[in-house]
């Protein structure tokens, strides 16, 4: 049986919140909120409105090179690019414009790049782009590799957000524990769900829900 979703009303224009209460396993951790970004990355209308609110932080801040996109937010990094284009934000690509990039997963969940896309990393000024960093184990691993491959990490940006840094690079977001007064995120061993005998609603990520 499918979750049941519920939708809550925001001060941001044409952007909803939509969750599910209960208990969740991500890779990295136990959460009690199941945030769903399905809307927001792949509806054209609410993917520029994320972007709209997202390129604000990034308009007058310093240069921007590529937008590198994870958790399938490719539609969000191309509706960024073009807003901060439109912006004259500053960028030291020869041809004027930003590089929208997905990097390849190898084993381990480490990044690598193709030799046909360094490039676009190497020397570069990249803003990491997420659909959610609760942990921050993710944008962790993305920093690692854009400074592995030559590039320069200038931001996070990401739709929802439950920590305001990873490694000192504040977290651009929309949405917050601000937002959901009663998040909580929890290491899978230390669970307090679990020690109460909780079973699990499903497994989740920023690409969607599988029930259990």
């Amino acid at each position: 049986m499918a979750i049941s979703l519920v939708k809550l009303p925001t001060q941001r224009y044409g952007l909803t919140l939509r969750v599910c209460k209960g208990h969740f396993a991500t890779n990295h951790s136990h959460i009690n909120y199941y945030i769903d970004v399905t809307a927001q990355k792949f509806r054209l209308s609410e993917a520029k409105a994320v972007a709209r609110e997202l390129t604000k932080e990034y308009k007058y801040r310093g240069a921007v090179d590529t937008i590198l996109c994870l958790d399938g937010t490719e539609v969000i990094g191309a509706c960024m690019a073009s807003d901060l284009m439109k912006s004259n934000v500053l960028t030291s690509n020869e041809h004027g414009s930003l590089y929208v990039v997905t990097p390849e997963h190898a084993v381990g969940s480490q990044l690598i790049f193709r030799e046909n896309t360094v490039p676009m990393i190497s020397g570069k000024h990249v803003l990491i782009l997420l659909a959610s960093v609760s942990t921050g184990y993710t944008a962790d691993s993305a920093m690692q590799a854009i400074r592995y491959y030559g590039g320069q990490v200038v931001g996070i940006a990401s739709i929802f957000a439950s920590v305001s840094e990873c490694q000192g690079i504040p977290v651009t977001h929309i949405f917050d524990t601000s937002d959901l007064a009663d998040y909580q995120s929890w290491d899978a061993n230390s669970c307090p769900l679990c020690r109460q005998g909780v079973r699990l609603d499903a497994l989740v990520n920023s690409y969607g829900y599988s029930n259990l």
